[in-house]
């Protein structure tokens, strides 16, 4: 049985599984119902508010035969002082897997280490690996071509993330594209630079700690591919959001940081987006900014994480 609490709890294999999963479910959606996951209830625990994580792991459960159980954690015990332990022993006597969007990543793995059912990171404030896995999908499809090789389309590609590269997003491309073979560059004010845990995780999996920080962001974005940014303040940071807006209002993405980056690079945004703030409306209008693609994409990639979750479990 396999979790996917972080993007290399999958391996190369079923990284290349998934991203071809994905591509089917895409084109096939509405022609052929789903079954990997029929008969199967999966239980949705969110702490945090959600619209497309929410949203694709409702409707992408429901089309691979199974039924989505959403879980408010002040509907349930957890809420109420009720372990993570004793409530993974107990959903798991219920459900066939758990998907859990939180804010301390250490309850997600307590969640996994005690229950005994596949359990989904759907966030949590150090990454958000479907996210990660959903970008890096939208981008190899327009890299890769409709038949083309997706993970082979991600190699030797550069991205670059702009703005707070302390935070749960841009630890989860640094993992992401250790993963798949990515160059990755990251631009923020001092003190936002990675921290040590996507530096011990790194090195626990022997990873080789490969990122450039930068407080340029010029530099940052020259010979880019992808530009990549996230709003500055994410949930829980809200009573520092207007100190935060000042210190990151150099790594706005403008039209012309964004001109600096490779003539065909593709703009990237996990949303929702604050135009103004992290990123100008101009560069959210561009024909290279491929942001509704990549929150589509939730659902065709998640539906297929679901997939190899689902058979690991007989495994």
């Amino acid at each position: 049985m396999k979790h996917f609490l972080k993007e290399t709890d999958l391996g190369p294999k079923e990284l290349a599984e998934v991203f071809s999963l994905a591509r089917d479910f895409k084109r096939t959606r509405g022609s052929a119902k789903g079954t990997a996951l029929e008969g199967q209830t999966w239980a949705m625990i969110f702490a945090k508010s959600s619209t497309r994580t929410r949203v694709s792991f409702e409707v992408g459960i429901n089309e691979l035969g199974g039924h989505p159980l959403f879980l408010n954690t002040h509907d349930i015990q957890l809420g109420r002082g009720e372990s993570v332990e004793d409530t993974a022993r107990v959903l798991s006597r219920f459900v066939h897997g758990i998907v859990i969007r939180t804010f301390d990543h250490a309850q997600v793995e307590r969640l996994a280490a005690s229950g005994s059912v596949p359990v989904v990171n759907g966030l949590t404030d150090f990454l958000h690996p479907c996210q990660i896995y959903a970008d890096a999908f939208t981008a190899a499809e327009r890299w890769a071509g409709p038949d083309g090789d997706l993970v082979a389309a991600l190699r030797g590609r550069k991205i670059a993330f702009l703005g707070d590269t302390s935070f749960n997003m841009a630890n989860s491309w640094i993992l992401g594209a250790s993963l798949f073979g990515m160059r990755i560059s990251l631009a923020g004010p001092a003190g936002h630079e990675p921290g040590e845990g996507i530096r011990a995780l790194l090195k626990a999996e022997g990873r080789p700690v490969d990122f450039a920080f930068t407080t340029d962001p010029f530099e940052a974005v020259r010979d880019a591919d992808i530009v990549y940014t996230d709003v500055w303040a994410s949930m829980g940071q809200e009573a520092e959001a207007k100190a935060r807006v000042s210190r990151m209002r150099p790594y706005s993405v403008t039209a012309r940081l964004f001109a600096a980056a490779k003539p065909d690079a593709l703009f990237m945004h996990c949303l929702p987006a604050h135009p103004g703030e992290e990123v100008e409306q101009a560069v959210l209008d561009n024909p290279r900014s491929i942001i509704f693609d990549e929150a589509e994409n939730r659902l065709h990639v998640q539906k297929a994480i679901l997939s190899v979750l689902s058979a690991s479990r007989g495994r």
